[in-house]
């Protein structure tokens, strides 16, 4: 029996790839999928292959409830309100009250590692909304996915112009995953059809330091990529003077320190248990993005 699928926040970078996945598949018929964004003009494109667009706002419960209709398994991809303590844990509460509301089957929630030690300060609204799902009743998978591969964009563009990377990272590890990697693992369990409550944690092949990073990266561009260690307040200063927005700077430190403390130094095979393959390297990952690291 055919189960209808529903995926939030799917006009975003992570929601379209999800789609894509599911299309691909060739598992599911698009008229069983259910695509839900604030706004519905973005998912055009997806419409025309037959999957029904609804608009849904996490700020408008009521919407929320409206959208899940129907839906047996529900994927609640994690907003992007990081500028207002608490606002994106009450949205994710919303969508797992009108969840249960609408009598979906099953939740799947994207979450990250150990978010019950991180120091990074999202990481409560993760834990709450774990929580939160696993208080409703609801049958769930969460999908703890580790830091994109693409989220090194942000900082090593300008880092090969200057040939210095400043973190306060320390000798501390981290695995990087890809978010195609994430998106197909993601498609993958809304398909399973599995009504067991399960916990994946979704990361790259290896944990790699800063400086391993750094000389990936010099392998793929032909640069030269010195790591400079510096401490938190160090790196907080450096951020802040380069015009970066007040509340952002401590949730960039605190990847490092997270990095620092070994909160992300975790690798597991759950991408290829859910996707049957594994995910790309790191290194044949910053090959294939050389235009992007070379901005």
């Amino acid at each position: 029996m055919s189960q209808t699928l529903l995926v939030t926040g799917a006009a975003g970078q992570l929601g379209k790839l999800v789609l894509d996945a599911l299309l691909a598949s060739g598992k599911t018929k698009p008229s069983d999928i259910i695509a839900t964004s604030r706004d519905t003009a973005r998912l055009a494109d997806y419409a025309a292959k037959g999957i029904e667009t609804r608009a849904a706002s996490f700020d408008d419960p009521q919407s929320l409830e409206k959208a899940f209709a129907g839906a047996d398994r529900l994927l609640i991809i994690s907003t992007d309100t990081l500028d207002e303590p608490g606002k994106r844990l009450k949205q994710h509460l919303a969508a797992v009250d009108a969840a249960k509301k609408a009598g979906v089957r099953h939740i799947l929630y994207t979450s990250m590692p150990n978010p019950e030690n991180s120091v990074i300060p999202f990481a409560v609204d993760h834990l709450g909304t774990e929580n939160a799902i696993k208080a409703s009743g609801i049958p769930y998978t969460i999908l703890r996915n580790a830091w994109y591969m693409e989220n090194l964009f942000l900082a090593l563009p300008h880092a090969l112009q200057s040939g210095q990377w400043f973190s306060s990272a320390g000798e501390g590890r981290i695995s990087h995953v890809a978010r195609d990697d994430l998106a197909k693992a993601a498609a993958a369990a809304l398909e399973s059809g599995s009504t067991e409550s399960r916990i994946y944690t979704l990361t790259g092949a290896q944990a790699l330091t800063t400086a391993e990073i750094a000389t990936l990266v010099a392998e793929a561009t032909g640069k030269t990529l010195d790591v400079v260690h510096i401490s938190d307040e160090a790196l907080a200063g450096g951020l802040k003077g380069a015009g970066l927005p007040d509340f952002f700077v401590p949730i960039l430190v605190s990847f490092d320190t997270n990095t620092r403390e070994g909160h992300f130094d975790v690798v597991t095979s759950d991408v290829a248990t859910l996707t049957g393959r594994a995910p790309v390297g790191l290194s044949a990952f910053l090959a294939a993005n050389k235009a992007a690291l070379n901005q």
